[in-house]
């Protein structure tokens, strides 16, 4: 899928009249009093963040509990490996090189392609067992929230299956002048959402929220 018609899906759906309504409902902004926010809603803040200076580089227990808020869970084996063992120390080290004070649209394709520390360390993830793309990204993305997206089989059924969504969604975000990115920052403004609430996070939910019911029916071709 080209970075231009990328760009141009992505804007459709974030635009569309459902996006503020559906980052709200979401999130918990304004709702009635019966009414719960989606316990996603907690992956970024949890605990303070998974990308905080004092822990940006360590994978916590409670960046465990935090992917859980996304219906994804770490085996037991891996997590205490993660937490006490050689993994733990790997991720540590690949992390360590990847900066996490940085948004997606300000970093260089270089920083998100085969080879960098971002993406061995997911690749190091998905080697692990009971742990799949899915899950190693959403890790990821709670130790790097400005940097590297949230992606899972909803967000790429409704996106056409990118062949590259990284780079695909880098490649939109600096597209135009960075046009997505402002939109997806105005977005945010409109929703009335903390600045702590990530762009890349920001355009997930509004994928995920909207195609979330149609997938589930299996009424589309994506999985």
């Amino acid at each position: 899928m080209s970075q231009p018609t990328l760009a141009h899906r992505l804007n459709s759906l974030i635009t569309s009249d459902q996006a503020v309504p559906d980052l709200r409902r979401y999130f918990g902004i304004g709702l009635l009093d019966d009414a719960v926010p989606f316990t996603g809603s907690r992956f970024e803040h949890l605990a303070g963040g998974g990308d905080r200076q004092a822990v940006a580089n360590v994978v916590t227990a409670d960046d465990l509990i935090a992917v859980q808020t996304l219906s994804v869970r770490i085996p037991a084996q891996v997590a205490v490996d993660l937490l006490e063992g050689d993994l733990g120390i790997r991720l540590s080290e690949l992390l360590s090189s990847v900066r996490f004070d940085i948004d997606m649209v300000e970093a260089e394709a270089a920083d998100l392609a085969e080879g960098a520390p971002a993406r061995t360390a997911w690749r190091v993830l998905c080697d692990q067992p009971g742990i799949g793309w899915v899950t190693a990204g959403k890790l990821l993305a709670r130790k790097r929230p400005r940097l590297l997206p949230v992606y899972d089989q909803v967000v790429r059924c409704v996106l056409g299956r990118p062949k590259s969504f990284w780079l695909d969604l880098h490649g939109a975000l600096r597209a135009d002048d960075h046009a997505l990115h402002r939109d997806l920052t105005a977005l945010r403004h409109s929703a009335d959402l903390p600045a702590t609430v990530s762009t890349l996070r920001v355009c997930d939910v509004v994928l995920w929220m909207h195609h979330r019911a149609d997938h589930q029916q299996r009424s589309c071709v994506g999985t």
